[in-house]
């Protein structure tokens, strides 16, 4: 039976009343051991002598000076019990009956001080709000039976704050939340509620089934593992503990593998968490999400298109459109990875990496009327030093002038000096890190190579035949 339902909330003793303010009250800063211990010992002199007033006194100070100490909550309230006739300590008592949403009792409560205090504004005007309050009670649980789930929240959200501390109408809201699909929201209350009870192994399970929806792994390991403190063998807590700690770690080794530069292992990893889950959205979107960066990081552009598509139908996200983009670009495709940057904006207008994802689009897409180093030696944008000087051997060696006869000889000088610019440019650390940010560095307009560059076989200008003499080293 849902707990806003459970009639058993009626029967909470003002012991147990007084005890839940340990996780609802703000208190002040904790006195000394030796003051608190005072206090509870002044109290029992007091409780001895029949001296009830003088006794609550003391007990009041030793739960403020020790709010998490259960011991002093039940000794205040056994002379509450005891002193019922006292007319402060009911009205207090009524004012915790009214936070915990049990207005019958409080009802009751007031109505006993206004006997003793005819003219106390205070219980009388309380008094007079007890039926109002029980009955937008019921009508609020009726709202929900009718699945009318933003009346219900609406409703028990004005009575949340009359009686902040009733755990039946934060899970009645939470239960509302979730019908709306708040998912958040219904977090929120549904610790509230764990905190209240002796036995949450249930509502913290429900706490991570939540965060997990949500996509919050790392959190709902958290809160399944206090579950297994209450009951290491809870037949709903103990199975999604072991599902929810092999996600955790798969995504995290997505992490960690992406910041390692291990693109292939983030590829292998994300796809591990598919093979876990493959009905919780949010999970799911996850896993995409690392499928779409490792992929395009790793140059496999048409695979991360299409997992970030897969990625995108699931969440609209910044980033997963700027890794779509990056691939868009490594394909040569300038319009869909300008057009990918600019929808990233438009979900965060101010993501730096989209803008300059736009502006290295711009200039490679201006680059692209130009020569392409890397693909003249057919290396990767990611090739180190040495893979290119092996391109780039192999490339001379094929398309060495002096291997060719007649018009052949001509096309084959043209691509002679290409390979020898690419070669020059990407050798050079600072030549590359410009042509990598979409300039040429052996462009004439740019003032960075007036009349032709340096090659390693001699000096020679652009479209100038003549005979090469090449060395291999």
């Amino acid at each position: 039976m849902d707990l806003f339902l459970n009639k058993n909330w009626n029967k909470v003793t003002p012991c147990l009343v007084l005890l839940a303010l340990e996780v609802l009250l703000e208190f002040s800063e904790c006195a000394t051991q030796a003051e608190v211990n005072k206090h509870l010992e002044l109290g029992r002199d007091f409780l001895a002598r029949g001296q009830l007033s003088d006794a609550l006194t003391h007990y009041h100070a030793a739960v403020e000076g020790d709010p998490h100490n259960y011991l002093t909550y039940f000794k205040r309230g056994t002379v509450l019990e005891m002193k019922a006739d006292f007319t402060a300590a009911r009205l207090h008592r009524a004012n915790v009956y009214l936070k915990l949403a049990q207005y019958r009792e409080a009802k009751e409560d007031y109505l006993q001080v206004t006997y003793s205090e005819p003219y106390n504004e205070e219980a009388i005007s309380l008094y007079h709000r007890m039926d109002g309050l029980s009955e937008e009670l019921q009508l609020a649980e009726a709202y929900y039976r009718g699945r009318d789930f933003a009346a219900a929240a609406e409703l028990t959200s004005r009575l949340l704050e009359a009686s902040p501390w009733a755990a039946n109408l934060r899970q009645l809201r939470a239960e509302c939340y979730i019908a709306l699909n708040d998912l958040f929201s219904a977090v929120s209350d549904i610790r509230s509620v764990n905190r209240l009870q002796q036995d949450s192994t249930d509502g913290y399970h429900r706490l991570a089934t939540l965060l997990y929806q949500l996509g919050h792994v790392s959190d709902a390991l958290k809160e399944i593992r206090e579950c297994l403190k209450l009951d290491p063998e809870h037949k709903l807590c103990f199975p999604l503990y072991k599902k929810l700690k092999k996600v955790d770690k798969l995504l995290l080794d997505c992490e960690e593998a992406s910041q390692n530069r291990e693109f292939v292992k983030c590829v292998d990893k994300a796809e591990a968490v598919l093979k876990v889950e493959q009905e919780v959205t949010l999970v799911v979107f996850e896993a995409r999400k690392w499928l779409c960066s490792c992929h395009a990081k790793e140059e496999q552009y048409s695979e991360a298109i299409l997992e970030c598509g897969r990625a995108l139908e699931l969440q609209r996200d910044a980033g997963v459109l700027c890794s779509r983009g990056d691939a868009w670009l490594g394909l040569g495709e300038f319009d869909d990875a300008i057009r990918s940057y600019k929808e990233a904006l438009d979900i965060d207008e101010g993501l730096q990496r989209a803008k300059d994802g736009i502006s290295r689009a711009q200039k490679l897409q201006k680059q692209s009327e130009q020569r392409d180093y890397y693909k003249i030696l057919g290396v990767k944008r990611t090739a180190n030093k040495q893979e290119i000087t092996k391109a780039y051997r192999k490339a001379a060696q094929k398309w060495h002038p002096d291997n060719f006869q007649g018009d052949e000889k001509k096309l084959a000088e043209k691509k002679f000096i290409d390979i020898a610019a690419a070669k020059e440019v990407l050798t050079d650390p600072e030549k590359r890190a410009v042509f990598d940010a979409g300039g040429d560095p052996l462009d004439p307009e740019a003032g960075r190579q007036q009349h032709g560059f340096n090659a390693p076989f001699g000096h020679f200008h652009h479209g100038s035949p003549f005979q090469f003499k090449f060395h291999f080293n």
